[in-house]
């Protein structure tokens, strides 16, 4: 449910271990399908995404902000809600993460100086494209201490994007792997079952790859 649904559920707090097992079982065969792709099938297999993986239609993009807590302090949302600077102040949302900085088409063109008249808010900015060639994974680990200190400091962090559902959703999943100690699949579902999200195929295999890199620290 999201914040133009209801803004008092935006306050609840979610445990990490109540989220669908049934969606976990969901997020497990959609990343086994990812980690079959082959060079000669990848069309074929790209198909089947459509299910996880639906156009962005910005024509039907709503002025409401469209926000989810995922987690405890963390907030998925949307280009409206970080702009809107009187909905932030009555979230009680004081760190700001956008994931698609820039004023190219489907970025957000904000950045320190568009905060200036609110005091105490910490923001920053990664200028990135929702394409699958980006480079999201250099910014795992900014992200991830960036979200971790909101969250230590008892504040409520916003990360967002243009549509709130591939940047900066693989931006918090990252956060979780990283900081939470969840796996991949623990982690995207934890996000999907509080937030429709659709990382596109690149971010999900850089956060694949995040995952065995993780995996393999721990041994």
């Amino acid at each position: 449910m999201s914040y133009r649904d209801t803004a008092v559920q935006q306050c609840t707090l979610f445990p990490r271990h109540k989220y669908c097992a049934a969606n976990e079982q969901r997020v497990g065969s959609y990343l086994r399908t990812l980690m079959s792709f082959g060079s000669s099938s990848s069309m074929s297999m790209l198909s089947s995404l459509s299910a996880y993986r639906r156009p962005m239609d910005v024509h039907s993009y709503s002025p409401t902000p469209d926000v989810n807590e995922v987690y405890p302090g963390l907030y998925v949302g949307d280009a409206v809600a970080a702009k809107d600077k009187a909905f932030l102040r009555r979230m009680g949302i004081t760190y700001v993460l956008n994931t698609a900085e820039g004023k190219r088409y489907t970025q957000v063109d904000t950045d320190h100086l568009y905060y200036r008249d609110c005091p105490g808010l910490r923001y920053k900015g990664f200028p990135m494209m929702d394409l699958p060639t980006t480079d999201i994974s250099k910014y795992f680990h900014i992200a991830a201490n960036f979200i971790d200190e909101g969250i230590s400091r008892g504040s409520r962090v916003l990360v967002h994007c243009f549509m709130g559902v591939s940047r900066s959703a693989t931006c918090a999943i990252a956060f979780l792997m990283i900081k939470r100690n969840m796996s991949l699949t623990e982690a995207l579902a934890t996000v999907r079952a509080r937030r429709d999200i659709h990382p596109n195929e690149g971010f999900l295999r850089q956060l694949q790859a995040l995952d065995r890199d993780l995996r393999l620290r721990l041994r």
